[in-house]
């Protein structure tokens, strides 16, 4: 369905072809120019406004109303199940009645299309409404659980009193008001004329919905997971529309406003034309949600302008007219992406370049505009080398050289020389050791152990030893200096000791 093709809308032959053994009589060059210029004019809306509205939308707090943001992982596993679910709807096709399977399709968006026209004219609807129109508010909530163990029901404490309340998933928590209810019903209008009649403005309207919610709501983290995702669609449609007849197929026997249609033969017969041109919604969702990345990508500049976001519109505009010319030349279904993709994505990078913002535009994160409130690490600290390695070193910078443990009497009166007089840190909010007798060799290990471990070594747990002994050692300076002593000459000891073991 991401494919840019000239054909009528009832699934016959393409246009100027047969149908039905019946030949159809051809266009003329007026209604043909007429359809492609409607087709790329509906399909430039929804990325324009939709683009807009992503802005206001990534600056809103409400959390019942932030945008679905795809990460990488998500656009490089996108290809791989829209070609699953594209298989598997011409398979259905290919088994089952293609009657049955449009009734329940047609039921199914006729629901998607009440919602996302509803939210769609909900803007526009709010400036015609009179400032004493009654609007109140209603929440629809849909929770698992029933009675006190209910979200919200008796068992859950009063507002203000600090208490938690027992957490139950919610389904469904949607909040509207009465201007929304006027507009649903509006939309559901609309939604009785498509289930009944299969117009082609009906379908049109559901999908200019669809895709302005698309672009509104989906949005791309940073400029790297769009290139993932246009460029995995782009294989994807370049697969299944030239190597494959399996798009085409679906796209002629899949009665839902997943397109946007315009007659050819809309000057000879009116309203009730059937020659139509087509487009996918996909073709305006992928890359209009790139082109909205770029529009914040411009705002966050703050430089006052809207380049990247108006050349990669102007770049939309040509890859779409380049579809359509070489649509209408070969006479054949083309996949508008395999224009469209080289276009949206090279010529803002080429902008980059001449501006000398390629670094600023690769390392832009949209996630970061959806929790203004939320404090982020902006800025990493320049580190080489491993943990183990900088704990040593910043150890031999503020304590000086490391005890070793004597081998020999000449280390012994070296080590006599050797202080370890580090920085008293305050450890005691992240200490949790209990104290150790001053002086004795557990003392000693976990004392070092403990000052490594504060200064970031590897592997690190509080420890409290330092901070207790080092409060100790400050308002005790007399035993301080008799455990520094003492521990000499346990050293001493302790190394004549090993050297009569050597003797012996």
């Amino acid at each position: 369905m991401d494919s840019a093709l000239s054909d009528p809308h009832n699934g016959s032959a393409e246009a100027g072809g047969a149908a039905n053994g019946t030949t159809r009589p051809p266009s003329t060059p007026e209604g043909i120019a007429l359809a492609y210029g409607s087709l790329l004019l509906m399909a430039l809306l929804p990325i324009f406004f939709g683009a807009l509205r992503s802005v206001r939308c990534a600056r809103g707090k409400n959390a019942s109303d932030m945008p679905e943001t795809i990460t990488s992982r998500d656009a490089a596993r996108f290809p791989i199940i829209a070609s699953c679910t594209l298989l598997g709807l011409y398979l259905f096709f290919k088994i089952f009645s293609q009657e049955y399977i449009n009734l329940l399709l047609s039921m199914y968006f006729f629901v998607l299309g009440i919602l996302a026209l509803s939210h769609t004219i909900s803007p526009f609807m709010n400036k015609f409404f009179p400032a004493n129109f009654p609007n109140r508010q209603y929440q629809l909530l849909f929770t698992q659980g029933s009675g006190e163990n209910k979200e919200g029901g008796r068992g859950s404490p009063a507002p203000g009193s600090g208490l938690t309340r027992p957490l139950c998933p919610e389904f469904i928590n949607y909040e509207f008001d009465a201007k929304d209810l006027v507009c649903l019903g509006l939309s559901s209008i609309v939604g009785v004329w498509y289930l009944l009649r299969k117009h082609w403005i009906a379908n049109n309207l559901f999908g200019l919905a669809f895709s302005l919610n698309g672009v509104e709501l989906l949005h791309l983290n940073n400029v790297s997971t769009g290139c993932i995702l246009l460029g995995g669609l782009f294989i994807y449609d370049v697969f299944w529309v030239f190597g494959t007849n399996v798009m085409v197929t679906v796209a002629k026997s899949f009665e839902a406003p997943i397109k946007l249609v315009f007659p050819q033969d809309l000057l000879e017969k009116g309203l009730e034309a059937d020659n139509f041109a087509m487009l996918g919604l996909g073709d305006i969702v992928i890359p209009g949600i790139f082109i909205a990345l770029l529009l914040r990508f411009d705002i966050s500049l703050k430089k006052n302008t809207h380049t990247y976001f108006y050349t990669s519109f102007a770049a939309y505009i040509f890859g779409l007219g380049l579809t359509i010319f070489i649509m209408h030349i070969f006479k054949h279904a083309q996949p508008a992406l395999l224009y469209l993709v080289p276009a949206c994505i090279g010529f803002p990078v080429l902008v980059a370049l001449a501006k000398g913002e390629v670094t600023e535009m690769f390392s832009y994160e949209s996630s970061a505009e959806i929790l203004p409130h939320t404090p982020r690490l902006t800025h990493f600290p320049t580190v080489s080398g491993s943990p183990a390695s900088l704990a040593d070193s910043m150890q031999q910078k503020l304590a000086g050289p490391r005890r070793r443990r004597p081998q020999n009497p000449s280390a012994i009166g070296r080590s006599k020389k050797l202080k370890v007089n580090p920085p008293k840190p305050n450890l005691s909010s992240i200490c949790r050791c209990p104290p150790l007798p001053l002086g004795t060799t557990r003392h000693r290990k976990r004392r070092a152990t403990c000052l490594r471990r504060a200064y970031g070594g590897a592997g690190a747990k509080p420890g409290r030893c330092w901070a207790v002994n080092a409060s100790y050692e400050e308002s005790n300076p007399k035993d301080a200096a008799s455990v520094t002593e003492g521990s000499k000459e346990g050293t001493e000891a302790s190394a004549s000791k090993g050297l009569e073991k050597k003797e012996k």
